[in-house]
């Protein structure tokens, strides 16, 4: 039986753990045609110069904003989703419905970002002219420091909501029917059996997704960012991942990027085991 872990041990080992290898560029004045056997060792020069980066706060603060704008407001769509869909008795009418919010998450971020961009243009853009028909002024959305994290965050609920709304689902499908039926025996309406039977059934599982999502709190969404933003709002849409391929591979700084990259991750571990700490205390309830 152990016999068939051997597989997955040898990918995780192989595409997971060996590459960590390259954290070790993160200490080192990286050269690329010496590699890491033959670059300087700077200790944690770059770490220090991390801290010290004004634009690394900037960076930092526009991550942490733009993640909790999407835990706060994003976060609680999926699970209200699942808990309407699991009232519509009607197959064909639910089915099309999941189809319908599902597609979103199968469309990559370039297409996705290049349908906005034309949609929200101030240049003839959908929106602006539902704007100026109504005798308002056009907004150029991607360009304002005032709108882009809105888009950002409404993009992002667009894509992934119907998506992340399956695992509640398959949670909701996971609890025994005999309690509705019980409830219903009771004189428990609708309401009152999602309150009282689904929240509850569903709840390790929320918390599950919750924990793991406050892992990657520092992951705003580069593949997002990167299709989407531009110079002009650099200063409230740049985050970390933004950030290192920026310096990566724009400017070439092999060494700072990795010590952003790896900041970022040993920040998420610690949120991993602090929010995992946190529910295992409040909730009785954690991932191990």
């Amino acid at each position: 039986m152990y016999a068939l872990l051997l597989p997955g041990l040898a990918f995780l080992l192989l595409f997971k753990y060996t590459p960590m290898y390259g954290i070790l560029i993160a200490f080192q004045d990286f050269n690329i045609f010496g590699g890491i056997g033959g670059s300087d060792w700077v200790g944690l020069a770059q770490f220090e110069k991390l801290i010290h980066s004004s634009d690394f706060m900037n960076v930092l603060i526009n991550t942490l904003v733009i993640s909790l704008y999407k835990i706060v407001i994003l976060f609680p769509i999926p699970v209200l989703i699942a808990l309407l869909l699991n009232e519509v008795k009607r197959m064909f009418f639910k089915r099309t419905i999941q189809t319908v919010i599902y597609l979103p998450h199968f469309l990559s971020w370039v297409i996705i970002s290049g349908s906005f961009i034309t949609i929200l243009s101030p240049a003839g853009g959908l929106v602006n002219e539902i704007i100026r028909s109504f005798g308002g002024h056009p907004v150029s959305f991607l360009t304002d420091n005032q709108f882009f994290r809105s888009v950002i965050v409404f993009t992002a609920g667009w894509k992934e909501t119907g998506w992340n709304a399956i695992v509640f689902i398959a949670a909701i499908a996971g609890i025994e029917q005999e309690q509705y039926e019980a409830a219903a025996i009771d004189g428990a309406g609708r309401i009152r059996q999602m309150i009282s039977i689904t929240l509850p059934g569903i709840l390790p599982t929320v918390v599950l997704m919750f924990i793991l999502r406050i892992g990657s709190l520092l992951e705003a969404g580069t593949e997002q960012i990167l299709t989407m933003y531009n110079p002009l709002v650099y200063q409230t849409g740049d985050v970390i991942g933004t950030y290192v391929y920026r310096l990566g591979l724009g400017q070439q700084d092999y060494s700072f990027s990795t010590a952003v990259g790896l900041f970022n991750s040993v920040v998420g571990f610690v949120l991993v085991l602090s929010g995992n700490m946190l529910s295992r205390k409040f909730l009785n309830r954690s991932i191990w």
